[in-house]
C-alpha cells in the first residue's frame, strides 16, 4: 500500500486515515493542546507527502517513520513556541469547580493530573517522548528504541531515569495534596 500511496491519492488516504488517530493522540499526549496537536498532525502528514517518494521499507517501518516525524515536529514546535510557559502557567491555576457528591474525588483527580502535567513538561523532551510512548502509546521498549534509533538497553535506561525524575519532581508536589 505505501508503494501504491506514492502515485495514488486514495492509497495515500487509506493509510493517511490508518494512522491518523495514533499519530495525533500521540501529539495530543505530548502537546497537551488539542489544536497545537491538530497543527502538528498536520505537519507530520506534510512532510510525510513531500517526503513519501524516500520512503524505503515496510508498515512496521512506515509506523516508526511516521512517529519519528511526529517527534520531531513535536519538539519542533515546543522549542519554537512560548506555549510551553503558557501551559504551565495555565496547570498551576486551580481546577474548575465540580458539583454533586463526587465534587472532591474529581478535585482531587484534577489536581494530580495538573501535577503531573506540570512535572512531565520540565522533563527533557527526549524523556517525555520515551514515556508518551511507553505509556500513552503502549509500545514496547524495542518499538520506542526504532522510532529514537536507538537501541532497547539505552531506551530502559532512559525510561528508568525519566520516571526517577519525574517521581522525584512529584514527591513534594503530592505531599501538598
Amino acid at each position: 500500500m505505501i508503494a501504491e500511496a506514492r502515485t495514488n491519492p486514495s492509497a495515500f488516504t487509506k493509510l493517511y486515515r490508518w494512522h491518523y488517530d495514533c499519530i495525533f493522540r500521540y501529539c495530543a499526549h505530548r502537546l497537551l493542546e488539542r489544536h497545537a496537536a491538530e497543527d502538528v498532525t498536520s505537519a507530520v502528514f506534510l512532510k510525510v507527502v513531500e517526503n513519501l517518494e524516500s520512503f524505503n521499507g515496510d508498515e512496521q517501518q512506515f509506523r516508526n517513520w511516521l512517529y519519528i516525524i511526529a517527534t520531531n515536529e513535536v519538539n519542533n514546535h515546543l522549542r519554537h513556541s512560548a506555549r510551553r510557559n503558557g501551559l504551565l502557567e495555565r496547570f498551576r491555576e486551580p481546577p474548575g469547580q465540580e458539583t454533586g457528591d463526587c465534587r472532591a474525588s474529581t478535585e482531587e483527580s484534577a489536581q494530580k493530573l495538573t501535577l503531573l502535567k506540570q512535572a512531565m513538561l520540565t522533563l527533557k523532551p527526549r524523556y517525555q517522548t520515551i514515556i508518551t510512548l511507553r505509556f500513552f502509546e503502549n509500545m514496547k521498549l524495542t518499538e520506542i528504541a526504532e522510532v529514537l534509533g536507538a537501541s532497547p538497553g539505552t531506551v530502559r535506561s532512559q525510561l528508568a531515569r525519566a520516571l526517577a525524575k519525574l517521581r522525584k519532581k512529584l514527591a513534594p508536589l503530592q505531599k501538598e495534596v
